[in-house]
């Protein structure tokens, strides 16, 4: 079994690019478009390579075999 970390997200639909910055798995924009574009990250088991890509409730993000799941945020 995968272990999932939830990520509670206020503001949902969430671009890929913000989503990795918000989760400090990259360090800033620049980072997280070459990790995208280097083809480094999934979503929902798919090789995903653009930036702007909406991630939606139950997403799930990879990156160096960790996984991140989207959520709600409470308010």
């Amino acid at each position: 079994m995968k272990k999932q970390t939830l990520i509670p997200i206020k503001n949902i639909p969430i671009r890929l690019s913000q989503f990795l910055k918000l989760t400090n798995i990259v360090q800033d924009g620049l980072e997280a478009k070459l990790r995208i574009q280097g083809g480094e990250i999934s979503v929902n088991e798919k090789r995903e390579t653009r930036r702007g890509r909406k991630l939606f409730l139950t997403d799930i993000v990879r990156i160096e075999g960790i996984e991140f799941q989207v959520t709600q945020a409470e308010e």
